[in-house]
């Protein structure tokens, strides 16, 4: 009963038929504390003042997603489709250049993708990308100054941040013994046939590039070819090159060392608490993937909605709690699970944010990165 009738006081202060006094007044009358009563009115203004003026008129009646796989937390779209009215269409994909090859293939109907920092560049290049309002999202001015001017996309014209994180390597620890802090550890011999690598061209060839000391986004024909070289060495030793799926093997204990995104190691150690994740003393590659509109979007208004809606502290820090990467939007730290915001490889401390690289857009020499890959492959 009292639970149906704060909920009721709640509605009333939401409708403006209740001063926040008035509302404090009867919630406390209610059985609840004043320090409760005031705390509840400071929670859903702060609620309230990330939702922006909607003109629903506008809306369109399908949402159409194009995200990365497990890269949302449960409540996201149901949430959504509840408070707005529109159908959310969501379909994955397992890295940047598999979204891109199928938006140059002529699929026209996505209203959102989420490309990593270096696509964003690539696509912008190519006049994929819708401008985005500004006025429609209100809640940008939220993101932490870290993110709020990327190199990619400066003023954030294009894109507004989802999830950012690191790509180490995750492992067992009941398996993998000595000291556990290199990229070598995934050329080990004694390892062999229980190690993966990312099917994803350029972070395979970016591990290379770091454990032989160069840039990340090398475009050195002749540091590539020693990339080259060194993947080929350690061909033999993998069980396979695969993404988010690997999650399921690491779990079984059939994978004991996996080049992978730090939230996928960390969903994976929700089942089994042998696993943990490592940044490699070399360094690795940091990166942030936003969400962006295609220019032929046919809901464009309402992907501003969405973006709007994803950029609310509460929101983005259930993404994050669920996915384990790190929220762009500086308040949705206080809605994080404190074992996750204590976890340095989901926000490293300065020492180790030196070691990292985010990927940019290499040109030209995507075209060697491409032969090593196609070499690589059908070795």
């Amino acid at each position: 009963m009292r639970k149906r009738k704060i909920d009721e006081l709640v509605e009333a202060f939401a409708e403006g038929r209740l001063t926040r006094r008035d509302f404090i007044r009867k919630a406390t009358a209610l059985g609840f504390s004043l320090a409760v009563s005031m705390s509840i009115a400071r929670d859903f203004q702060s609620r309230e003042a990330y939702a922006a003026e909607v003109d629903r008129s506008k809306l369109s009646k399908e949402l159409n997603i194009y995200n990365w796989s497990d890269y949302i937390a449960e409540d996201t779209i149901p949430n959504f489709e509840k408070e707005f009215g529109v159908k959310v269409n969501y379909d994955t994909y397992e890295d940047n250049e598999a979204m891109l090859a199928k938006l140059q293939a002529g699929a026209t109907g996505y209203d959102l993708v989420v490309p990593t920092g270096y696509m964003v560049e690539i696509m912008l290049k190519q006049n994929m990308l819708a401008p985005i309002n500004h006025e429609n999202i209100p809640n940008i001015k939220s993101v932490s100054k870290e993110l709020a001017n990327p190199p990619y996309d400066p003023g954030r014209k294009y894109t507004v941040p989802w999830q950012w994180g690191t790509t180490g390597f995750g492992y067992n620890s009941k398996e993998v013994t000595g000291k556990i802090d290199s990229w070598g550890l995934l050329w080990s011999s004694k390892y062999k046939g229980k190690i993966t690598m990312l099917d994803d061209m350029r972070s395979v060839i970016s591990v290379a590039l770091k454990k032989l000391g160069y840039p990340l986004n090398s475009t050195s024909e002749k540091e590539l070819m020693e990339a080259k070289k060194l993947l080929m060495d350690q061909k033999p030793l993998l069980k396979a090159y695969i993404s988010a799926p690997v999650k399921s093997l690491l779990i079984s204990g059939e994978v004991w060392l996996s080049h992978l995104w730090v939230g996928d190691v960390l969903m994976a150690k929700e089942e089994n608490d042998a696993l943990e994740y490592c940044i490699p003393k070399e360094g690795c590659e940091i990166w942030d993937d936003s969400l962006a509109i295609p220019k032929t979007a046919p809901h464009k208004y309402t992907a501003e909605v969405w973006m709007n809606y994803c950029l609310r502290p509460e929101v983005s820090a259930a993404v994050s709690n669920f996915v384990h990467y790190a929220t762009p939007v500086e308040a949705a730290k206080k809605f994080i699970n404190k074992e996750d915001l204590d976890n340095p490889g989901i926000y490293p401390p300065p020492d180790v944010m030196t070691r990292l690289e985010f990927q940019v857009d290499i040109g030209e020499a995507t075209r060697i990165y491409d032969q090593i890959w196609t070499e690589l492959k059908a070795a």
